[in-house]
């Protein structure tokens, strides 16, 4: 087991003892030669526990209390007295009074400096805190007037932190906070491809199955509308249908096969969106080949029904649409411009001859 391990078990029971009532119970961490021991009495556990007690004032929000215990760190513990204690103090204070991307730059080069400080797993999780806090939507000050968003320097808090921890957990947890963050905010596409990079690092287990499950929904959230392309949603069915057929039951819970039925339909209405298209520009050849394809394609969905009647419609020289009043004339002619100036005809496949 690496030091990196060893610590982040240990930090692990500090943080539980520290979460029960303690008036003499002992401490303990995980050795890799002798497995779980007691280290209350040695210098290292006796420090990490202070360190702990801290972390814990500063989260009460006892800040005075805390700060007192920072300044008196070094002379208390002076065997563990260098420049990594000194980063981690430095990043401490600046941390209670709510300077997090100066206390973040301190925490950092504590980890980066040293990395086999004791204090790794606490400088760790201290940025993981910050990163969280901006993903979250927490804004940072800026010329000390204005509060702007954070999201990119969280962002680059977590990642680092992900790479930096690999397979660990805090890898994980880091991951997850951006990837939750990005679909409040209705990134999803960002969103999808933070969950396809977890399920690429944990492709097993119950982290597997989330972020399958978490990229499909990402994906067809991200579809807007028949206005746009439906890459998403053939992207979303497959990892939908991947995720019934690998985790059968709870796609059975989460109602897989009625998401499935809906992205059908979206699909059908797009091509028949499209064929409404060319039969309002006119273009009815165009538009009785997409409407024949939903009919044949989409069979049982509603877009087919609407599909059938305008095809039946235009082979008895009529229409369906409404009478062109100037109003709409004047609409569709900048709706023809806007989707040639956006490429609607590389969105839609558009004929050729």
């Amino acid at each position: 087991m690496s030091k990196y391990k060893e610590l982040s078990a240990f930090f692990a029971v500090l943080l539980w003892v520290l979460s029960v009532p303690c008036s003499g119970e002992q401490v303990w961490r995980l050795s890799p030669e002798t497995g779980w021991e007691e280290i209350s009495d040695s210098p290292q556990g006796k420090f990490l526990l202070r360190v702990s007690e801290i972390k814990q004032q500063i989260e009460r929000g006892d800040t005075e209390e805390a700060m007192r215990a920072l300044e008196t760190l070094e002379t208390d513990f002076p065997q563990f007295a260098g420049p990594d204690l000194s980063l981690y103090i430095e990043g401490e204070k600046l941390y209670i009074k709510n300077k997090w991307s100066k206390a973040a730059v301190k925490y950092k080069k504590c980890l980066t400096d040293y990395p086999d400080s004791p204090l790794v797993m606490a400088a760790a999780e201290r940025l993981y805190s910050i990163g969280a806090a901006y993903m979250g939507g927490q804004k940072r000050p800026f010329l000390k007037i204005f509060h702007l968003p954070a999201y990119e320097e969280g962002e680059k808090i977590l990642r680092d932190l992900s790479d930096r921890w690999g397979n660990a957990p805090l890898a994980y947890r880091s991951l997850v906070t951006i990837a939750e963050s990005q679909e409040r905010r209705e990134k999803f596409l960002d969103a999808y491809q933070t969950w396809a990079e977890i399920a690429d690092r944990w492709p097993t287990g119950e982290s597997g199955r989330i972020a399958l499950l978490r990229m499909a929904q990402s994906l067809h959230a991200a579809y807007r509308s028949p206005h746009y392309d439906a890459t998403v949603l053939r992207g979303a069915a497959s990892y939908f249908e991947d995720y019934r057929k690998r985790y059968e039951a709870s796609a059975a819970e989460l109602g897989i096969d009625q998401k499935l039925e809906m992205i059908r339909e979206q699909q059908a209405y797009k091509d028949f969106f499209v064929g409404l298209y060319y039969e309002r520009t006119e273009q009815l050849e165009a538009a009785m080949m997409y409407y024949r394809l939903v009919a044949d394609k989409y069979p049982q969905s509603r877009a087919a029904q609407m599909a059938l009647q305008h095809q039946t419609a235009i082979e008895q020289g009529k229409s369906l649409l409404p009478p062109k009043t100037m109003r709409r004339k004047v609409f569709e002619a900048g709706a023809d411009f806007l989707d040639h100036w956006f490429g609607v005809g590389y969105i839609v496949d558009l004929p050729t001859g």
